[in-house]
């Protein structure tokens, strides 16, 4: 649209310039004008694809009828597009030979069509208007254009090296924390399985070896999340990585999970409220890690007390509620980031779910979650 109108308004002022400017042969109809001057205007509009059928119809409308506006267009392209060398001193030099012709030209008639193109002086103020002024604005705009060019191009490399460089840093913490994760973490649990398996081979006392053997197939499922993490940790983005994790607990799993409360003595309720429909796959997923950091603070902090977990299906929302009675015997204190309720907010937070914890009246704990579904 902007060369559309580009084209009809040299189409105009070349006709305007050739109809009044005096030293026109009277023998030219109006016709003839009309159609060199819409020849300006199609090559006008045509630039972007090529300038040069504008330059062609410029050079002859100004040798011809001195019509220079299509002439300061072309000598505007091409300063833009030219090489600042050979290109524009062999276009300059087209120009002279023009200005030459048009003033061969204006020789042979009288009035002012000689005075402009023979006239030394007039012709040198025409040349320098109508080409050489042009001519410098393309250059300018061009330098501009190239600087502009260049300061993005180096933005955008300074970025991408930027993102290297953090990409770089965040694989190289992610090494780290794996490679401490491993040296720590699973030696440990390791260990606490390779002690189950000889206390359930070398005992007598059927509990003893019932419990036992619990404590080592929940220290080979947690192994076997550890090395997920890790496998996550090192190559995040690896397809066959990928493909061999192990799909994250939803709430299918949550019975195997409250077994192994129960397992320790705790009595768990669980009670599904509403109509039971499969949700989103994250969302029972957060639901399940909600059950579980409460269970493992009622492990903690409330000894045997007995628990209710309350699983409300509303017609938009999954309600998760983990209740527990009063602590009873106190347990060894087990050591903690104090980070799990903290980490269990902001997972229900992503989803655009709330979460509450706080103490009931008769010494229980609340955790109550509204999760979207």
């Amino acid at each position: 649209m902007r060369f559309v109108l580009l084209g009809g308004g040299v189409f105009a002022l070349s006709l305007l310039v050739v109809q009044g400017q005096a030293g026109v042969p009277s023998d030219l109809p109006l016709p003839v004008l009309v159609v060199l001057s819409a020849a300006t205007g199609v090559a006008t509009w045509w630039v972007p694809r090529s300038w040069w059928p504008l330059a062609a119809v410029g050079a002859v409308g100004y040798a011809w009828l001195v019509m220079w506006p299509p002439l300061v267009i072309s000598s505007y392209y091409a300063g833009l597009t030219l090489s600042r060398s050979r290109g524009i001193v062999a276009y300059l030099g087209g120009c002279l030979i023009v200005c030459g012709i048009s003033a061969v030209v204006g020789a042979c008639q009288d009035g002012l069509r000689e005075v402009m193109t023979t006239n030394p002086g007039n012709a040198l103020v025409m040349a320098l208007a109508m080409i050489g002024l042009p001519v410098a604005v393309g250059l300018y705009v061009r330098a501009k254009r190239e600087v502009l060019a260049a300061a993005r191009e180096r933005a955008e490399r300074l970025e991408r090296e930027q993102v290297l460089r953090a990409e770089q840093a965040r694989a190289q913490e992610r090494a780290r924390i794996a490679r401490e994760m491993h040296d720590v973490v699973a030696h440990r649990v390791s260990l606490i399985v390779l002690h189950a398996g000889a206390l359930e081979v070398r005992t007598d006392d059927d509990e003893a070896v019932r419990v036992a053997a619990l404590i080592g197939g929940i220290g080979r499922e947690a192994l076997a999340n550890l090395r997920d993490v890790l496998g996550v940790l090192r190559s995040p983005r690896s397809p066959d990585r990928e493909g061999a994790l192990r799909p994250p607990p939803t709430l299918t799993d949550l019975d195997r999970l409250l077994d192994q409360s129960r397992s320790l003595g705790i009595t768990v309720t669980r009670h599904d409220e509403g109509e039971v429909r499969p949700v989103e796959t994250t969302v029972e997923r957060t639901a399940y890690r909600v059950v579980q950091e409460a269970l493992t603070n009622v492990h903690k902090h409330a000894g045997d007390a007995g628990t209710d977990v309350r699983i409300r299906y509303g017609p938009d929302v999954l309600e998760v509620e983990v209740r527990n009675d009063a602590p009873g015997a106190p347990r060894e204190e087990l050591p903690g980031a104090g980070w799990g309720l903290v980490g269990l907010r902001e997972r229900v937070e992503l989803l655009g779910g709330t979460l509450r914890t706080s103490a009931e009246d008769g010494g229980g704990f609340l955790v109550r979650a509204r999760i979207p579904a």
